[in-house]
């Protein structure tokens, strides 16, 4: 490759990087802990996701809160608690009564420092990520759209079936919690009547931890550091002792397995396809439509991204054709035409405010991507209305799994009709963002954010109105940054509230609105 053709890639790249930074993506939401709005003592007996109940996994019975073996444990968190350091001290502030949210923010965290494309190499070719070889180069993974949303989706649902498990126990046996049996422990959070054993924290700790290192193989030594210290901070906070700790990691790992048996089976390991197959089918779209999308990125990379994340099992549909959404324009339409105008006044007479839409929604290389975005959302909301650590982990894993499920989808539509980008079409044209590697129609924004927003209103209505308005505006900005018609934004939203229903009907059915 030309030094000139080099400095053209690495410029567009630091462009396209730069953009993404407008808006800023800091790692921790300022929250502290607070007071749960309810306990739901009946949740160990909502339908977990994957498991078949909350009694799928079996724990020993805890030892009486007044048997020596429980008294020697009290002594335990009370010397601990003695010599607490100041590091340690901040450390249970951290990690608050619910760490579900921690840990989504540390996944949004290694999913925008693996956000970024393999560059090419000296002879123009390039090597994809190879998890077999995850030190590269390049590094392991390319933590784009739907290998973030894939990541988020497999992390929520284990820690939701495994608190559904802990829930379980917890209400069977009832043990109280080590401050709420020595009163001279001084609680760090907000008090609850939540029993003790198993832990929900050591769940979520060692759940997440699993499935992040899976995900994130580099990050394994980081991973296991940041468990440590929440586990830790278990003990340090007066809330739990050792054998809580201990059932939860076990609930931890057994529900991590059966997530990851899952996600190794699930068609994700061939989703990005050698170039003979990626031709083949663009060739299809061809002879099918008479259009195909070409990539005009430089250096041109020689496949698309993730032609057959369609084929990767969803969540709550069997069959994704089932979802595709119509056609869109033929390109000598008169609707095709209305939108070549559409984008090139939109281009012609940019104003701050659609300046300002369409880099805040961005969400490009660098950063936690779209999926990503609509977490941090999602946090922001259960902090506000003070859900516990099982509502939080329903949400997030209802809300992922709609996100997955209407990435497959728009995926299917994208590599299906392969439709070109305005880019490639008006003569001329100039998009404000970069120029995403795979077709145009659907829009991924709009599908991801039309799907989240369905979830989200499920779970707070008195938000719906405004989580709506949310992904219209996510889908239009696309529009605006030239990145996509108008047909695939609108198109899109609808695609992804169709295929957001499903998912609400396995969440309505799992005895939480009972």
């Amino acid at each position: 490759m030309s030094h000139n053709k080099t400095y053209i890639y690495l410029l567009a790249l630091l462009t396209i990087f730069l953009a993404s930074c407008e808006k800023d993506t800091p790692r921790y939401l300022p929250y502290k802990s607070y007071a749960y709005s309810e306990l739901n003592e009946n949740g160990g007996n909502w339908i977990p996701i994957l498991q078949e109940s909350g009694s799928s996994i079996a724990i020993d019975a805890p030892s009486n809160s007044d048997s020596q073996a429980y008294l020697n444990e009290i002594q335990e968190v009370k010397t601990l608690m003695s010599n607490i350091t100041s590091d340690q001290k901040r450390a249970v502030t951290y990690w608050t009564n619910n760490p579900a949210i921690r840990w989504n923010e540390i996944a949004l965290e290694l999913i925008a420092k693996y956000n970024l494309i393999p560059g090419p190499n000296e002879d123009g070719t390039y090597t994809l990520p190879n998890p077999s070889n995850p030190e590269g180069p390049p590094a392991f993974p390319f933590a784009h759209p739907p290998y973030a949303c894939r990541a988020l989706a497999y992390m929520s649902v284990a820690q939701f079936d495994g608190l559904i498990t802990a829930w379980n126990y917890k209400f069977q046996y009832n043990r109280e919690a080590p401050y709420q049996v020595d009163t001279s422990i001084d609680y760090a959070y907000e008090a609850n009547n939540l029993p003790s054993y198993p832990s929900d924290g050591a769940v979520v700790a060692r759940a997440s931890k699993n499935i992040l290192t899976a995900m994130f193989p580099l990050e394994a030594e980081y991973l296991e550091s940041l468990e440590a210290e929440h586990l830790q901070s278990l003990l340090l906070s007066g809330g739990n002792v050792q054998s809580d700790i201990d059932a939860g990691v076990e609930i931890g790992d057994a529900v991590s397995t059966t997530a990851l048996n899952r996600a190794a089976n699930d068609g994700m390991k061939n989703a990005q396809t050698p170039k003979a197959v990626s031709d083949s089918i663009k060739q299809a779209a061809y002879d099918r439509f008479g259009w195909a999308w070409d990539n005009l990125e430089i250096p041109e990379r020689p496949v698309g991204l993730t032609p057959l994340f369609s084929q990767v099992t969803m969540w709550s549909i069997d069959d994704v054709e089932s979802v595709r959404p119509i056609p869109p324009p033929q390109l000598d339409s008169q609707e095709f035409l209305d939108d070549v105008a559409l984008l090139i006044d939109h281009a012609q007479n940019m104003t701050e405010e659609k300046r300002r839409i369409a880099n805040f929604w961005q969400d490009g290389l660098g950063t936690y991507t779209p999926p990503g975005h609509w977490n941090r959302i999602a946090n922001e909301m259960m902090v506000k209305h003070n859900l516990n650590p099982l509502q939080t982990t329903r949400t997030l894993a209802y809300m992922n799994m709609a996100i997955m499920d209407s990435g497959i989808s728009c995926w299917d539509a994208k590599y299906y009709y392969h439709y070109p980008r305005p880019i490639q079409l008006i003569e001329g044209f100039e998009t404000i963002a970069g120029t995403p590697n795979f077709p145009s129609y659907t829009s991924g924004h709009s599908v991801f954010s039309a799907a989240a927003s369905e979830i989200l209103a499920y779970v707070f209505p008195d938000e719906a109105s405004k989580v709506r308005a949310w992904a219209e505006e996510a889908a239009i900005s696309r529009v605006y940054g030239g990145i996509h018609w108008s047909f695939d934004a609108t198109v899109g939203t609808e695609q992804g509230r169709e295929v957001a229903q499903y998912v609400l009907n396995i969440a309505k059915a799992d005895g939480a609105d009972q």
